[in-house]
């Protein structure tokens, strides 16, 4: 291994430096740094710049310093002239570089002994962290400050947050915090909730017990953690998915003193010890030593030269390293032996430097050579089908505004055609790339492909956005996102001004998303004559798509495919999953050709039951069986479990049995992602379909047949790398007379009240004359109107209120939305909060068929005597009274996953209420008005969701007179007079699922225009509701309520 630091050099200073900062080039584009001092009388902050002495050799030299009480226990920049300090003394100042009329360091702001001891002692303020202009502190009093740079009090106190000293602390995103304490226990913090108790807590280690001294969050994969221990340890913690440590290494001989990522090139770590020790750890280098992080690529491989061996250096170095950082390729560190060094990493320059010696290409993006794996990819690139067309695509992309292009599955158009767009828009100027997706999952594994093929990292020049997750930073030329999140930017960007082009991809799916973006960018383009658009279609229906954007020219690209024979049942399957499992078992037990295998199914529960019943099978057969892996692939999968997909098949047994791979996954592989492999597709013809009926103001998933199009895309999937076979688990006659030609467009089949919300957000106001790619009918807009209005977003003329504009900034359905704004009312937002966040994610309730009874136990003891909702916050708050422990989930039969996801979600939401001053409230657990205010909370955004019981025991739903009964996984174990829901089922019954019992005056006191009972069709609910307005008229009642 060659040397990863290089070229040292110590400069002597008359204190022992405590921590050294650059000020980086965010701030500057010179080399400044600052550093704080210990063990000293007069301990100082100083400021330093490099210069030059008489031989041309860079030196640093003080510029000004600020004497602080104790020793100086962390320095930050927050500003081009302002940083932040801490001290041993418990105080914390914001200071400013001042040069005129000559440089000095002024005081800002302070707080004074903001940490000390229960007898007014003076406590040391061991760390500090920022995020942006908020501060958090963290001492020796086991303490928690959240302060602002401009405020003199703190926003945020938790008193004795930990019963021992805090050592360590780092912003993990905006208003989340971790910390680290002295016997080694981690905590994640919320600073924007009303909690004083960590969201979870974590063991550095559990059997040295040993403290934390530091820890640093990947700069981009904020989940990812590293930790260091005073016994020299560094551990890695995903904290997505559980509490444990993914991995742990005995690193340097003593106390880890602190831990640095680069910031440009994240898949970098420093680190230094009181050993005297200052390490580089990377992945492009090999080494015995290991930490295997799940979803990690930078620590798949740690590797250093190893410990810079400090009798290198001209003094010695027998004293502790306290403090590191790196700015670009000079590494800083400060010690106990009254010196500064600076070296230069081979992480860049000195690579760069013999790049240039051996004509190694650059990568423009980065500066850095390009990696081996580089060309691995690109020597897979240039054969791909859509490469040869490149100059033909940059050659239209130079002369048109808008391009419609026409590319087969797997011919490459997703990944290469926004990267050459990327070298388009660098040549033309500063602005980025998006290139949006109809599927989350997509965005994701697209994004994490194409930075791989850049050779860039995850995060920094190519990223991705999707709800409630956002993977990306300033520095992003390429976005992956999914098209509702775009959408979402045109709110507060209307001329999308971020970008110079733009690609809307998969757009033959015409998702709501993308058929309202093809309208709203047909107009910006108008006013943009420097915004290139493209259309990417894997359909040869094209010429809708040019007629619409004003013959757009047409650039088609073929796929690589290869014959796929087509194969039809005789006759019609009655059990279509039955006959799935028994296709793929007798596929992978019969078909002598070597090849991976695609089943399509409808959605999460049913993939996940076919993986256990394939499995049961395989199980079954014997060892001498080639094995089958089952892969599920759904949406709402956690990445790391999404990247199984491409893994390889796995190998023939020594007794020929062949070994494949199976995936079982939605539509989302019809068109959105290619799987290599796969020679076997099997196709039972559904696929679960958004349907409206605006009559009665029903929206539905239902499992419905495909189109003809589908089916062709399906089958499509078995040809690519060689011929392929497509069992079609369906009549030909049912193919060719009973399906649709197309899907129907989503736009004609959905409840447009979120998108009629979104077009008046982007100022859009006469949606009469919108220019919609296939108008709604006109009933269903009237309805999204008449709903939009009764929730007060809209006034009576059409125009947005400013209630709407703040609902548009949640991304939830406009009854969520109104009923987390209206909680703040109810003195139950926190509670709201938390099930809104539930409402958002996959169900969490666990009911495998091995163990239903189990289940339905578990489930009781969650359950509330009022409903589902509040069973829900049940669930959620065991979940964090539990500190999210996996285990925990799996014996109570509930997600781990969608508790988790649910707890992110929970926190976005949480800061757009910050933003918005919505205050985050709770009325006290132990006064009967908890649960009250928490339904009636509820009632604010789905008085319009009401049923009610009929003296014939049945459910009658309120105006749209619907029969309906309770959903079976009901929590209920009554039937309330009068409930709300959430979600109305079609199958064999109507079904309303996730009620809760409501009082029926609730409603005529929150939406009296809604229930004004003279436009109320007769009924038996009418007849109630007249008897319940002359009480609450009388003025007895007034005056008791």
């Amino acid at each position: 291994m060659s040397e990863s630091i290089q070229s040292i050099q110590g400069t002597f200073v008359s204190e022992k430096i405590s921590k050294v900062r650059w000020k980086h080039e965010d701030f500057t584009d010179a080399n400044y740094f600052l550093t704080g001092s210990w063990d000293d009388s007069a301990n100082k902050v100083s400021y330093w710049t490099f210069q030059k002495n008489d031989e041309e050799e860079l030196y640093p030299a003080c510029i000004t310093s600020y004497p602080v009480i104790g020793d100086v226990t962390e320095i930050k920049f927050i500003g081009p002239d302002h940083f932040v300090c801490s001290s041993s003394a418990g105080n914390v100042k914001v200071l400013k570089l001042q040069d005129e009329p000559f440089p000095e360091i002024k005081e800002e702001n302070a707080w004074d002994k903001i940490h000390r001891f229960r007898y007014k002692e003076p406590a040391s303020c061991t760390a500090l962290s920022t995020f942006e202009q908020d501060i958090v502190t963290v001492g020796e009093d086991g303490r928690i400050n959240l302060l602002t740079a401009q405020q003199k009090n703190p926003v945020r106190t938790i008193d004795e947050a930990d019963s021992c000293s805090l050592y360590c602390v780092d912003f993990l995103r905006h208003s989340e915090i971790l910390t680290g304490n002295i016997r080694g226990h981690m905590k994640v913090w919320d600073l924007r909730s009303d909690q004083d108790t960590p969201s979870t807590t974590i063991m550095l280690s559990e059997q040295t017990k040993t403290e934390a001294t530091s820890i640093a969050h990947h700069p981009t994969q904020k989940h990812i953690v590293v930790a260091g221990g005073g016994d020299g340890s560094l551990t890695v913690w995903d904290l997505r998915y559980n509490t444990y440590p993914t991995s742990q290494l005995s690193a340097h001989s003593k106390s880890v003193s602190e831990i640095l990522f680069h910031r440009d090139r994240p898949d970098n770590l420093f680190t230094c010890s009181i050993s005297g020790e200052v390490w580089h750890w990377n992945n492009t280098q090999q080494s015995k030593l290991k930490l295997d992080a799940t979803d990690t690529h930078w620590l798949n491989t740690i590797a250093s030269k190893g410990k810079l061996q400090v009798n290198s250096i001209c003094t010695p170095l027998h004293k502790p390293v306290n403090s590191i950082d790196i700015d670009k390729t000079t590494l800083l560190f400060g010690c106990d032996n009254e010196a500064i060094y600076s070296a230069t990493s081979s992480i860049a320059s000195t690579a760069a430097a013999a790049a240039q010696k051996s004509q190694v290409q650059l990568n423009p993006y980065t500066g850095l050579p390009y990696t081996p794996r580089y060309h691995e990819f690109y020597r897979k690139r240039i054969t791909l089908p859509v490469f040869e067309y490149r100059a033909d695509f940059m050659r239209l992309l130079a002369q048109h505004q808008c391009i419609v292009l026409v590319g087969e599955t797997g011919s490459g158009k997703t990944t290469q055609i926004p990267q050459w767009c990327v070298e388009y828009s660098k040549s033309a100027g500063t602005k980025a790339v998006a290139c949006t997706q109809p599927r989350r999952v997509a965005a994701m594994s697209v994004a994490q492909r194409v930075s791989e093929e850049m050779d860039v990292a995850l995060g920094q020049e190519v990223g991705y956005s999707i709800r409630f997750e956002d993977c990306s930073s300033s520095k992003t030329i390429l976005k992956y996102m999914t098209d509702g999140m775009l959408l979402r930017e045109g709110m507060s960007d209307p001329m999308l001004e971020a970008y110079q082009v733009i690609l809307l991809d998969e757009a033959h799916e015409r998702t709501l998303a993308t058929d309202l973006l093809m309208g709203v960018l047909k107009e910006v383009i108008k006013q943009r004559s420097d915004l290139k658009l493209i259309i990417m279609s894997a359909t040869l229906d094209a010429g809708k798509f040019q007629q619409y954007f004003d013959n757009a020219p047409l650039m088609n690209v073929p796929g690589r495919t290869h014959p796929v024979e087509i194969f039809y049942t005789p006759e019609p399957e009655r059990d279509y999953l039955e006959a799935a499992i028994r296709t793929v078992v007798q596929i992978h037990m019969c078909e002598e050709v070597p090849g991976d295998l695609l089943l399509f199914l409808t959605g999460q529960e049913e993939i996940e039951e076919a993986c256990k019943r394939i499995k049961r099978e395989m199980d079954s057969l014997g060892p001498e069986v080639g094995t089958l892996t089952c892969i599920p692939l759904y949406s709402t999968l956690p990445p790391a479990l999404q990247q199984r997909i491409f893994e390889p098949a796995p190998p023939t047994k020594p007794n020929g049995g062949i070994g494949r791979k199976v995936v079982v996954s939605t539509n989302i592989a019809e068109t959105s992602l290619t799987i290599d492999g796969v020679v076997f597709v099997i196709d039972p013809g559904f696929a679960k379909q958004k349907v409206y009926n605006p009559r009665v103001r029903v929206e539905s998933l239902l499992v419905s047949p495909i189109s003809k199009a589908s089916a062709q895309q399906r089958a499509g999937r078995a040809g690519r790398t060689k011929p392929g076979k497509c069992f079609r688990l369906y009549t030909e006659k049912a193919y060719k007379n009973e399906m649709q030609e197309n899907t129907y467009p989503e736009i004609l089949r959905s409840n447009l009240g979120s998108v009629v919300l979104q077009l008046k957000k982007l100022g859009i106001d006469d949606l009469v004359h919108f220019d919609f790619m296939d108008p709604p009918a006109p009933e269903t807009l009237m309805r999204a109107l008449e709903l939009l209005n009764y929730l007060a977003a809209l006034d009576d003329d059409g125009n947005l209120t400013d209630l709407g504009a703040v609902m548009a900034e949640f991304p939830l359905d406009p009854q969520l939305a109104k009923m987390l704004i209206a909680s703040c009312n109810h003195n139950c937002s926190n509670e709201i909060l938390s099930i809104t966040a539930m409402l958002s994610v996959p169900q969490c309730f666990v009911r495998p068929n091995e163990a239903k009874k189990a289940a339905d136990e578990a489930k009781m003891r969650f359950a509330h005597i009022d409903g589902d909702h509040l069973t829900l916050l049940n669930v959620y708050h065991a979940f964090k009274q539990n500190q999210e422990d996996n285990q925990w989930c799996y014996d109570n039969f509930v997600n781990y996953r969608s508790l988790k996801s649910g707890d992110n979600v929970r926190q976005q939401l949480s800061r757009i209420m910050d933003r918005f001053q919505l205050k985050r409230t709770s009325t006290d657990f132990t006064s009967k008005d908890y649960y009250i205010n928490i339904r009636k909370a509820l009632v604010n955004g789905f008085f319009m969701q009401v049923a009610h019981l009929e003296r014939t025991g049945h459910y009658l739903t309120i105006k749209d007179n619907q029969i309906v009964q309770l959903h079976p996984s009901s929590c209920l174990d009554h039937k309330p007079d009068w409930v709300i829901y959430n979600e109305f089922v079609l199958t064999t019954k109507n079904y309303i699922r996730t009620v809760t019992d409501i009082k029926p005056d609730w409603l005529l006191r929150i939406a009296p225009q809604y229930y004004d009972l003279q436009n109320f069709p007769q009924c038996e609910a009418k007849r109630q509701l007249e008897v319940i307005q002359a009480r609450l008229d009388s003025k007895q009642y007034q005056e008791g309520f």
